[in-house]
């Protein structure tokens, strides 16, 4: 009889985790091994809950470029910032945000991060790669091409 595999640790501990993320994407000082999928999620709920006034579908755009700039990336037609990735992942976040308004940040990031949002390609079960991966889907929104988002 096998063991099952080891249980996979949460991203974050606390909600200072999280605040630390935010912070360190606004003023451009995150390192960029620590700017993955769940810090990306992560940041995405600490502005959503302690930025209300900002609207983070027109202003995320912009702090996610000048972050990559600030860390010697590029915003291309292939890399860097991808505008459907970004308003589908701020639709995701405001939709588990939702769910429960008063649960800590770093236990709502980790909720997401067990759920089906929580893989990486998550979005390949809305778009074909193809389309997700098209030059007009990182300049711009493109609408999903297998199935609507369910938010």
């Amino acid at each position: 009889m096998t063991s099952p595999p080891p249980a996979v640790p949460p991203p974050f501990a606390s909600d200072e985790a999280i605040a630390a993320i935010g912070c360190g994407l606004l003023d451009r000082t995150l390192p960029k091994e620590a700017w993955t999928h769940a810090a990306h999620f992560a940041a995405t709920f600490w502005l959503l809950r302690t930025r209300p006034g900002m609207d983070l579908p027109r202003e995320m755009p912009d702090l996610i470029r000048a972050y990559n700039l600030a860390l010697g990336g590029e915003n291309t037609d292939t890399s860097g910032y991808h505008e459907t990735i970004t308003q589908a992942s701020i639709r995701a976040a405001r939709a588990i945000l939702a769910e429960d308004p008063s649960r800590p940040l770093w236990a709502t990031c980790d909720a997401l991060m067990t759920s089906p949002f929580g893989r990486s390609d998550w979005l390949l079960t809305y778009w074909t790669r193809p389309v997700l991966f098209s030059v007009a889907a990182r300049r711009g929104w493109c609408a999903p091409d297998i199935r609507d988002l369910p938010f």
